[in-house]
């Protein structure tokens, strides 16, 4: 009887040939394992003295170290990506892709002819347009309780919010315990104040509102604010903390927004007809 190809005597020949290739694999693998080890030792030893100094959060610093650390197992087992889906440069009726990916519903041809039609148009000394094109398009995307942050901008100006963040000794490794707090959704009478976050995100969005790192004039407004109760439980929970002032205001196109499109008074609404 003849001994079969895969019998363990084949098995013991076969691992003896492979020998010399596992132990150059496992060198290679050792001496690439070592020299990442100890380049990234320096590297992290400088990041944790840079966080520490500028007060970043370990939290962000561990994230960083686990993402380079799943990188380098990926370069060392050899893994690659397939590589991305060739981008679709047309659609079948000729129309250019949009910035989300979709296919717009305009060739390039008649985009060109929108383009130009559109600089024909600003050369026009006796063409005016009465409001942005825009406007229409952003009442659509307002909330009602936007609608009346609005008007809380137009008649108060600019409103204030704090930023909670810890006080170590010596200001190193200061955290942010709560960012943005304000009174805006209270005070512009939101029937969902809990929202005001997100409204407030939105209206950024729309290009009608910025977030300014500077404080009001009107200290006043500071002192009634970290006086809130959210506030001050926000304080009390993270030990010991300081605020950090902060404003926001109008874009001068939401300036010309709430102009042309919203009646901030109460004559002025009451002045329009009502939907039926």
């Amino acid at each position: 009887m003849t001994d079969h190809p895969y019998d363990d005597g084949n098995d013991e020949v076969l691992l003896i040939s492979a020998l010399p290739g596992l132990v150059r694999l496992g060198a290679s693998a050792w001496w690439r394992a070592t020299e990442w080890t100890l380049s990234n030792s320096v590297r992290a030893s400088q990041r944790v003295i840079r966080a520490a100094s500028s007060g970043e959060s370990p939290t962000i610093l561990m994230a960083e170290a686990g993402v380079e650390l799943r990188e380098y197992i990926r370069q060392l087992l050899e893994i690659v990506d397939p590589p991305p889906p060739e981008p679709t440069q047309q659609t079948d009726q000729g129309s250019a892709p949009s910035k989300n990916g979709e296919a717009s519903h305009d060739t390039v041809e008649e985009l060109r002819e929108r383009g130009a039609e559109l600089l024909r148009r600003s050369a026009d000394v006796h063409y005016s347009d009465e409001a942005h094109p825009a406007y229409a398009n952003i009442l659509n995307n307002l909330a009602p309780d936007e609608g009346r942050i609005l008007r809380l901008f137009v008649q108060q100006g600019p409103q204030a919010s704090i930023d909670i963040r810890t006080s170590p000794p010596l200001g190193i490794g200061s955290e942010m315990v709560s960012s943005g707090m304000n009174m805006i959704g209270r005070e512009a009478g939101c029937r969902e104040p809990d929202n005001t976050h997100a409204y407030l995100g939105n209206l950024y969005r729309l290009g009608l509102i910025w977030f300014s790192r500077e404080s009001l004039d009107d200290q006043n407004a500071y002192h009634l604010l970290e006086a809130q109760p959210e506030v001050q439980v926000a304080m009390s929970e993270a030990g010991r903390t300081r605020t950090v002032h902060r404003s926001i205001h109008l874009t001068e196109f939401g300036q010309d927004f709430c102009k042309t499109c919203l009646p901030v008074t109460t004559a002025e609404l009451d002045a329009l007809p009502r939907d039926s």
